[in-house]
């Protein structure tokens, strides 16, 4: 089963690895390693801190064990999180593919994927949520920044530093596969 949470990406792996590093090396259970990353990233709500344990699990970074949750003895690198990311993250395939085709003249836009997966997002999700449209599209440009953070994605057309001054995804902005595609 693929995961749905995907937090805002970071501005690089240094601040993934601060992430990681806000997990205890201890086991701990999920409302106390919820708890702790909340504190230690400066998280808003305890949903946004559980989507980051649950997504960096799926990268590999964090474990689960009988006892709760532990850090991971792994370096977050970029060759980590692309794995992570076509393993375990849903749409990634779709996305990857839709890169392929994405040219700088017809840039893959956040609304494209949206677009593109609608018809697969949870028919749960899609009942649960009135503005399910809403919080899709913005999944979908918090996965394309992931996948640009890795060089699965690249951003074209607008500012070029924009990229790194944004800290979260850039909702208008277009993209091409990076060089790890």
């Amino acid at each position: 089963m693929r995961l749905k949470p995907v937090p805002d990406p970071p501005a690089d792996l240094d601040a993934l690895r601060e992430y990681q590093r806000a997990v205890p090396l201890v086991p701990g259970d999920t409302d106390d390693c919820c708890a702790r990353l909340r504190r230690r990233r400066d998280l808003p709500d305890r949903q946004t801190a559980n989507d980051w344990l649950a997504f960096l699990r799926a990268l590999d970074l964090v474990e689960e064990t009988a006892r709760g949750f532990v850090r991971a003895d792994a370096e977050p690198t970029s060759e980590r999180v692309r794995e992570g990311l076509r393993e375990e993250v849903l749409l990634v395939p779709e996305a990857l593919a839709a890169l392929r085709e994405a040219s700088p003249e017809a840039p893959l836009t956040p609304d494209d994927l949206f677009a593109a997966t609608r018809d697969r997002v949870p028919r749960h999700d899609r009942a649960r949520n009135p503005d399910w449209e809403a919080a899709w599209r913005d999944r979908a440009a918090r996965l394309l920044g992931w996948l640009a953070l890795v060089d699965l994605a690249a951003p074209v057309g607008g500012d070029p530093d924009a990229t790194e001054r944004s800290e979260g995804p850039l909702t208008d902005a277009g993209y091409v596969a990076g060089d790890a595609l």
